[in-house]
């Protein structure tokens, strides 16, 4: 059986990106054959483009980080019957008609769920919820910042965040300003010089908690917007983009500030947050698909295209033009 891929040949901009067939093996013991219905675009994509990931594989490869699909055969022992629509988060492979997998990392789906607003709660989604719940443990009466608020992440943590209760700023361009406060958040612009000082005009104690997907220039002011004891929460490197040099070279200087920062006084605390498949991540999309069964949580779908126009969608990501997740269509 045949699948049609795109492939990442080399790092470069999204016009070098590559639509290739090959042959699907069976699936093996413990394994199912998925037939891809939708996967997403994610920034790790973009920083892997440009060689910038820092967990990224070897040029060529075929990038992808999460799909949800159905399960067209399993092999012996296959814990998933055949029929089963099903999430996974790959980290990459996701782009392509079909994939095998491990049965061990697939999550059950409804069958009436929309599969491209599941594929926006998969690595996007959890991300969200885990840093909400698990490592800020945002509380009821609180306020928290959140940068790129507009984006896959940052749409479903700034629901997340408000449906446990606090306040939220959300950082983002001003044109997407009106989807922010339609959402619920007070946006600020996050090109603002001294955005720390526009924060505390709003909450002058400072934040709980800040979540900061660039971690680049503009995190001493993270760091600045936090109230004592508060936490700020790392969870990327996209300012970094255009770097050249060691693509570990952002994590390390990132880590360096925060810890000699947390020397200060003021108990602020941080946390790098990085999303694994621990033994926390099927619960916690579980939860999340069910909040999106029953309408208290609503994924920011931008776009669905197809397969073929991966480069178009990765472009939109650089480009910061829409809000929400980009969907590809095998």
């Amino acid at each position: 059986m045949e699948t049609l891929q795109v492939v990442m040949p080399r790092s470069g901009e999204p016009d070098v990106l590559e639509l290739r067939r090959r042959q699907v093996r069976p699936p093996g013991p413990g394994q199912a054959l998925v037939r891809v219905a939708a996967t997403g675009v994610v920034s790790a994509e973009v920083q892997m483009l440009r060689g910038r990931y820092f967990a990224q594989p070897k040029f060529p490869f075929v990038p992808g980080y999460d799909l949800v699909g159905t399960v067209e055969a399993a092999g012996p022992d296959a814990a998933v019957p055949v029929g089963q629509q099903v999430a996974a988060m790959t980290r990459t492979g996701a782009w392509t008609e079909r994939i095998v997998l491990p049965t061990a990392h697939l999550v059950p789906v409804p069958d009436e769920l929309d599969a491209g607003e599941v594929v926006a709660l998969i690595t996007n989604g959890v991300t969200a919820y885990q840093m909400v719940h698990r490592a800020a443990k945002v509380k009821a009466g609180q306020t928290v910042l959140a940068h790129g608020a507009a984006g896959g992440v940052g749409t479903l943590l700034v629901q997340l965040a408000l449906r446990a209760g606090a306040q939220v700023i959300g950082t983002a361009s001003p044109p997407k300003h009106d989807r922010l406060r339609e959402l619920g958040a007070i946006p600020l612009d996050y090109r603002q010089p001294h955005l720390a000082d526009r924060v505390r005009e709003i909450v002058p104690d400072g934040v709980a908690a800040v979540f900061d997907h660039g971690t680049g220039p503009g995190l001493h002011e993270s760091w600045r917007s936090l109230a004592r004891g508060g936490r700020l929460v790392a969870y990327g490197t996209t300012s970094s983009l255009d770097d050249t040099g060691w693509r570990f070279t952002p994590l390390l200087s990132t880590v360096g500030k925060l810890l000699w920062w947390s020397l200060r006084p003021g108990r602020r605390r941080w946390t790098f947050y990085g999303l694994s498949q621990n033994k926390n991540f099927d619960e916690d999309l579980t939860t999340l698909l069910e909040l999106l069964r029953t309408g208290e949580l609503r994924p920011e779908v931008a776009a669905r295209l197809p397969l073929s126009e991966a480069a178009k969608a990765l472009q939109m990501l650089i480009d910061r033009t829409v809000v929400g997740k980009i969907i590809l269509l095998p």
